[in-house]
């Protein structure tokens, strides 16, 4: 599935509104504002959270745990010291981690796990500013990845903030 991320400008927090391939409204994130680090609701197009994202601020670096209901689904965390390349691991728990790896900057990069591709993020697919594409696999937890493409923005992006 193809979804099109774009950040809310002129708002306060980081908020973002997905929508899908058809162009309709599927997913929300509310950043909240005026929050000691960085906390996001990723909520349905009813208002229902699926997802909380909340920075940890006792990290060694960028770190973001992702809870559903209470329970940590995953923790993104930006590599410290890569040589040439950045990268993020999404650590869930049990086998199944994912690591994020390319051009982050130009948001372009792709989720990797065991080698093998399960989700792509793009620029290249919109001509509008703050708006990309994340094309995910089937099979793949959907919110968990776009949460992570969320935390990703953020990391990267910091210092743009138009807020």
């Amino acid at each position: 599935m193809r979804y099109l991320m774009k950040q809310k400008l002129f708002c306060f927090g980081d908020d973002f509104a997905i929508k899908n391939e058809s162009g309709q409204d599927v997913f929300f994130v509310d950043g909240k504002a005026f929050s000691f680090g960085d906390k996001l609701s990723f909520q349905d197009t009813k208002g229902n959270e699926l997802a909380f994202i909340r920075q940890k601020l006792l990290a060694w670096g960028p770190t973001y745990e992702i809870t559903r209901d209470g329970k940590l689904i995953a923790v993104v965390k930006k590599h410290l010291f890569t040589l040439f390349r950045c990268k993020f691991t999404v650590d869930v728990p049990g086998p199944d981690d994912l690591e994020a790896q390319g051009s982050f900057m130009d948001m372009e990069y792709k989720f990797e796990r065991d080698g093998r591709t399960v989700a792509e993020v793009s620029k290249r697919w919109f001509a509008l500013n703050d708006t990309y594409g994340v094309d995910i696999h089937d099979d793949e937890n959907d919110v968990l990845i776009l949460a992570a493409t969320v935390v990703i923005d953020m990391v990267c992006h910091a210092d743009t903030k138009r807020h």
